[in-house]
């Protein structure tokens, strides 16, 4: 399998401009641009190896990880760092939970301020007054 930039992009579920900035990020590879061959035309190949990276960094976006982490996660060792992946994970999860508790908070006052709301048509509507400087 070789594809150029446009099929790993499309195999990959992004843009062409976002494969550019993985490789400007040092997540994916620039391959050379392949010559001498009249079907190649200088044009930089991709091989299943880069689309399953490509797959890799968007499911590990996907999990809410940056992209240090990904790069970091993409460098370790499969077979030999379970426990740096795995506390990896325990720092998304904890950042997860905190966001979380965050929009479960906010969704609690917004909730109290749509039931001010409905208490009463007279005077100021309380969802307004509660976002005015």
């Amino acid at each position: 399998m070789a594809v150029t930039i446009a099929g790993l992009a499309r195999e990959g579920g992004v843009g062409v401009e976002t494969v550019r900035y993985y490789q400007r990020r040092g997540l994916l590879r620039t391959p050379d641009r392949a010559e001498g061959s009249a079907l190649s035309g200088g044009v930089r190949r991709y091989d299943a190896e880069d689309v399953r990276r490509l797959r890799f960094i968007r499911s590990a976006q996907a999990a809410g990880f940056t992209l240090e982490q990904i790069g970091e996660l993409l460098n370790l060792d499969a077979g030999q760092d379970h426990a740096r992946a795995r506390d990896l994970a325990h720092e998304r999860i904890a950042a997860l939970d905190a966001k979380i508790a965050e929009l479960q908070a906010a969704r609690t006052a917004l909730a109290r301020l749509a039931r001010a709301c409905v208490a009463s048509d007279a005077g100021p509507c309380p969802i307004i007054e509660a976002f005015e400087p």
